[in-house]
């Protein structure tokens, strides 16, 4: 078979997408993911935090909750129905954290959770900060 004719082939199995639903789907959670951190930063002020501190409070608060929702098994279903709308970064952070930590586990916490908890957001972080490194001295040195 050649590659003509393999390209024909697996087009005609693939799954099809519904693009359409998938947007709404993950604008409809990922909007919801949001105002249930608007709703954590309104209460905490409420309860008398400062601006700052009420937001301090609501990045733990869904990072938390994120977390848990991972190890319980429940932020892999949701994704699976919202598909990006759970990348919304602090959760999609939390669980890029916690769930390579959670299917470690059996290796044990230094040689397994420990050391398999950056794999996937490892890079992100390495990167992010050299970024900001090099954006910082690029401004330094152009603002002299």
């Amino acid at each position: 078979m050649d590659s003509k004719a393999y390209q024909t082939y697996t087009e005609s199995r693939a799954k099809r997408s519904h693009v359409l639903r998938d947007c709404i789907r993950a604008f409809w959670v990922g909007g919801l993911i949001c105002c249930l951190g608007q709703a954590l930063n309104v209460i905490y002020q409420w309860a008398g935090l400062e601006e700052k501190t009420a937001g301090l409070c609501v990045s733990v608060t869904l990072i938390f909750l994120a977390g848990l929702l991972t190890g319980i098994g429940w932020f892999d279903r949701i994704a699976k129905y919202a598909g990006a709308g759970t990348l919304v970064p602090i959760t999609g952070f939390s669980n890029a954290v916690a769930a390579p930590a959670i299917d470690a586990r059996a290796e044990g916490y230094v040689t397994g959770v420990a050391a398999k908890m950056f794999t996937i957001a490892g890079p992100v972080i390495v990167y992010g900060a050299v970024s900001s490194i090099l954006y910082g001295v690029l401004y330094y040195l152009f603002t002299l």
